[in-house]
């Protein structure tokens, strides 16, 4: 671990390999596990605003899922998180004819309806980022369904904080991210 600025990181997203191996997976990481994509307070309110222009890149069974439960939750443990289709995966998926996860919201993203990629928990995985008061822990999430993704990386050598580089700006800012290359470039 070592420390940037307010956030404490684990230098696995510098020492593990990782790039999403989507024809292997399928996209399991938008439809397996437990729980919704977790989301912020600040992307509530904007989950909120964009859906009527999300919903025509939506299926049926998500828009009925986001319209039963809403834009997104709150669990018992007061985390916010998308909805899920019937406990299963994120309310937001889409397929491609090849049977592939995609996002709705980025698909609305990437024809220019909307100017929100995703929440940034998706854009950031397989790195984690839990918030306490005086510092944000960033840790690299291990899940046996991305063992493709982390064999993919070991190829093209591409380590997991170069994977998510748009996303570690888009959270950090460049400073930030600068910094974390210098430390990298040490290890």
């Amino acid at each position: 671990m070592f420390q940037l600025g307010k956030t404490i990181v684990s230098e696995d997203i510098i020492k593990k390999d990782f790039v999403c191996n989507l024809n292997a997976c399928k996209g399991a990481c938008c439809i397996e596990g437990e729980a919704g994509a977790p989301v912020s307070e600040e992307e509530v309110g904007i989950l909120k605003e964009i859906y009527p222009k999300v919903k025509p890149f939506l299926r049926s069974e998500g828009i009925a899922a986001i319209e039963k439960q809403g834009t997104y939750i709150k669990t018992d443990l007061d985390e916010l998180e998308t909805p899920l289709v019937d406990g299963k995966e994120c309310a937001y998926v889409t397929f491609t004819d090849k049977g592939i996860a995609s996002c709705g919201i980025e698909d609305a993203f990437n024809a220019g309806a909307i100017n929100f990629i995703k929440p940034i928990s998706c854009h950031l995985y397989p790195v984690r980022v839990q918030d306490y008061s005086e510092f944000s822990a960033i840790n690299y999430h291990r899940w046996p369904i991305c063992d493709d993704a982390c064999t993919l990386g070991k190829e093209l050598k591409v380590p997991v904080y170069k994977f998510v580089k748009t996303a570690l700006i888009r959270k950090f800012g460049e400073n930030w991210y600068a910094e974390l290359e210098k430390v990298a470039s040490g290890i």
